[in-house]
């Protein structure tokens, strides 16, 4: 009898780990980001550090996606 897990399953769970850990971790930094160093609250005018903020957001947000998008892309194509 074979031991062991089949590979697409490995796989699949390893793109799942990944996806759920990098998204924790980017969600985690701009939080504490946004809270902690109050970069993303605006209070009264807007700052050059809140723009930074947004624009690193946006920035990073969309390649978070696209690594998300590429990642799972490739599986659905194969099967």
């Amino acid at each position: 009898m074979e031991q062991g897990w089949d590979p697409k399953v490995t796989n699949m769970f390893k793109k799942i780990l990944n996806s759920v850990s990098l998204t924790l971790l980017w969600m985690m930094i701009m939080a504490s980001a946004a809270f902690y160093f109050k970069l993303g609250i605006i209070e009264g005018r807007l700052s050059i550090g809140n723009i930074i903020f947004y624009i690193v957001f946006i920035i990073t947000l969309v390649l978070l996606l696209r690594y998300l998008y590429n990642t799972w892309k490739s599986d659905f194509r194969n099967t």
